[in-house]
């Protein structure tokens, strides 16, 4: 018979195969980069929940530290340890309000 290719003869199979194993793989590599887990820090909301947790802990044991000073020193009991408290407390929330009520 005849040694000439027929022009309907279609592109040989292992090249259409390396074609599509190439897209493939380009498909499952941007399907990767887009379900990849993106670590972020804290956010906003986290740290200014940090703050308020500080400012509350920090003014209640600070007041009550420097209040127990005072009775140690004055010799003053219960009544330095109290104010200190309550002046800690109150400083803790005005810092609390002052801080949330800032424009972003």
């Amino acid at each position: 018979m005849s040694d000439k290719k027929s022009a309907r003869e279609s592109i040989g199979e292992d090249a259409r195969i390396d074609a599509l194993e190439k897209r493939l793989a380009a498909a499952r590599e941007r399907e990767d980069q887009r379900n990849k887990p993106v670590v972020q820090g804290a956010g906003d909301g986290e740290n200014l929940g940090n703050r308020v947790l500080s400012y509350l802990l920090g003014g209640i044991l600070g007041g009550a530290l420097v209040g127990w000073t005072i009775d140690q020193l004055a010799g003053t009991a219960p009544w330095g340890l109290l104010v200190m408290l309550f002046l800690g407390i109150v400083v803790g929330f005005r810092s609390i309000i002052r801080i949330t009520s800032k424009r972003p």
